[in-house]
């Protein structure tokens, strides 16, 4: 058994569609900046992560954009909705489309898909886009779902990047 069908007490199936649906509802919560259910979509060991090398897969021991535990993520949100991060103020308005799902690794109790994410920036007057392939890795959590792993890889990740005040 592995340490992550470990963490799931009653392993079921995670459909294709549930699992967009989950993902689409994120990319809500995030365009909404509703932060506190976007933290409750979340497992206890889940990671945030935005990897400055395209193909890097060894977040902990190498520089990251972002590389957020369940404390990390709690502080994150709390400088976006707080007002004191000068990248976030005044804060920018986001739209997201995430699409082109495809899944990578099937399990019981766990779903690994990888899926296209275009997010439009609104701020300051200036409109920006960016572009990524998105990781997720999904745990059937009762009837719902839980985010255990985000990997967001930017296309242009190892360019110079704008503050992001914001989360991806």
């Amino acid at each position: 058994m592995s340490a992550v069908t470990a963490l799931v007490p009653q392993a079921r199936a995670i459909s294709l569609e549930e699992a967009a649906e989950f993902i689409w509802l994120e990319a809500d919560l995030l365009d909404h900046n509703d932060y506190p259910a976007w933290l409750a979509l979340w497992s206890d060991a889940g990671h945030y992560v935005i990897p400055i090398e395209p193909g890097e897969t060894d977040f902990e021991n190498t520089l990251n954009v972002a590389y957020d535990d369940a404390q990390m993520r709690i502080m994150r949100t709390r400088r976006l909705s707080g007002g004191f991060t000068i990248s976030a103020a005044p804060a920018a308005r986001t739209v997201r489309t995430v699409s082109r799902f495809r899944v990578t690794r099937r399990g019981e109790g766990v779903l690994e898909l990888r899926a296209a994410m275009v997010l439009v920036e609104q701020r300051l007057q200036v409109q920006r886009l960016y572009a990524a392939e998105v990781e997720y890795r999904l745990l059937a959590d009762g009837d719902g779902l839980k985010l255990d792993q985000k990997v967001v890889r930017l296309v242009n990740s190892s360019d110079a990047l704008h503050a992001l005040g914001y989360l991806l």
